[in-house]
């Protein structure tokens, strides 16, 4: 078989599921990462024959492409904020809008970060794409980055090595920060912030129907989903923790459902932080928010 009668075999085997658009996107994608071609590479070789075994490569893609599967899943990687990133079914894969959060957080210090004692922490890292391009963009801050997850962190950790910065993972649960014993003592006594960052759980549990299947069916509910009865338990316990371990005019930014925007602008209010910010995403739909701590 060649490329080209390749190519024509992975687009109809598709039809039926993916537009023709995104189809020729997913099969240069998995010619790059499968074959080592770029999509210039493909066109200018259609006639150069594929091996068997790269074949059954790619139907094994198709197979799980019809059932849905992510492709940053099947090939293993994707990109973020012009970084490459490791990912698996133990972590979100990293979305446009939360490299928007990045660019709001990157705009807001990039020239604010005096000395060596700057520090960030990202709480809910999954993959680390968050704390991971903050710690890239900007070298002279201390990063931290938690989530509840081993096998997350163990993703991030991938990642940190891949790009080639540091960050310092904790592993412990935000919900539990209150206690007075272990993780929290042992790792925050004495420590402030500059810059809190999360992306947490924010999709109600009866949105599940808005959800796609490669979203639904693959992605962690873990670091999707949160009850419906307190939509807001992690912002909640998020800015409490912030406002206790932020320095003076600390800042805290939050990545938000669109729905949540009024009422984070309160919540933020009630726990008492300033200069409240609430930004939209390219889409127009409420995504971030930012508050200050006096």
């Amino acid at each position: 078989m060649t490329l080209k009668s390749l190519k024509s075999y992975f687009e109809n085997s598709l039809l039926e599921r993916y537009p023709e658009t995104e189809i020729t996107s997913l099969f240069f994608m998995l010619t790059e990462k499968l074959l080592g071609k770029r999509r210039i590479d493909v066109v200018l070789e259609y006639n150069e024959i594929v091996s068997e075994i790269e074949i059954v490569k790619f139907k094994d893609s198709i197979e799980r492409l019809k059932n849905h599967e992510p492709i940053q899943y099947i090939i293993g990687e994707t990109e973020f904020y012009g970084l490459p990133f490791k990912v698996n079914a133990s972590v979100l894969i990293p979305r446009p809008e939360t490299e928007e959060l990045v660019s709001f957080i990157h705009q807001n210090i990039k020239n604010k970060i005096s000395n060596s004692e700057f520090r960030i922490i990202d709480i809910g890292t999954g993959s680390g794409c968050i704390a991971i391009s903050l710690a890239k963009n900007l070298p002279n801050a201390k990063v931290f980055a938690l989530d509840v997850s081993k096998e997350a962190l163990n993703v991030a950790q991938l990642n940190v090595e891949l790009n080639s910065v540091e960050v310092e993972f904790i592993n412990a649960n935000i919900l539990n920060w209150k206690q007075d014993t272990g993780i929290w003592n042992l790792e925050f006594v004495d420590l402030k912030f500059d810059i809190i960052v999360s992306n947490p759980p924010y999709v109600k549990v009866s949105e599940k129907s808005l959800l796609r299947p490669n979203v639904l069916d693959f992605e962690p509910h873990l670091a999707l989903f949160v009850e419906a009865e307190d939509p807001l338990v992690f912002y909640r316990n998020i800015s409490q923790f912030a406002y206790k371990t932020l320095r003076t005019k600390g800042q805290l930014f939050f990545e938000i459902n669109e729905y949540l925007g009024n009422k984070m602008v309160k919540l933020l209010n009630d726990e008492g932080f300033v200069d409240i910010e609430l930004k939209q995403d390219i889409f127009g739909k409420d995504r971030m928010i930012k508050g200050v701590k006096l």
